[in-house]
């Protein structure tokens, strides 16, 4: 399997991505009032995920720290993983 290179998320898409989540953490549930929130890619790069849109989503800095390089089981019914 092949890293995805990085690339840098444009701030509409990261807005766009934000507003999609209704500004909450979609592993914990906390919002941006309550935590700071960043946006992470559900199939991780070093796993073969894209830089799609439809392959991010908001998780707080807690979360996406645990989380890592990992796959998250939830989103595995949405995606061949």
């Amino acid at each position: 399997m092949n890293k995805t290179p990085r690339i840098h998320i444009p701030l509409a898409v990261r807005q766009y991505v934000f507003q999609r989540d209704k500004y909450q953490c979609q592993s914990c549930g906390k919002t941006g009032l309550e935590t700071d929130l960043s946006i992470d890619h559900i199939i991780p790069l070093a796993r073969g995920g894209q830089n799609d849109i439809s392959n991010l989503h908001t998780l707080c800095c807690t979360c996406n720290q645990r989380k890592s390089d990992k796959t998250d089981h939830r989103f595995r019914q949405h995606f061949k993983i």
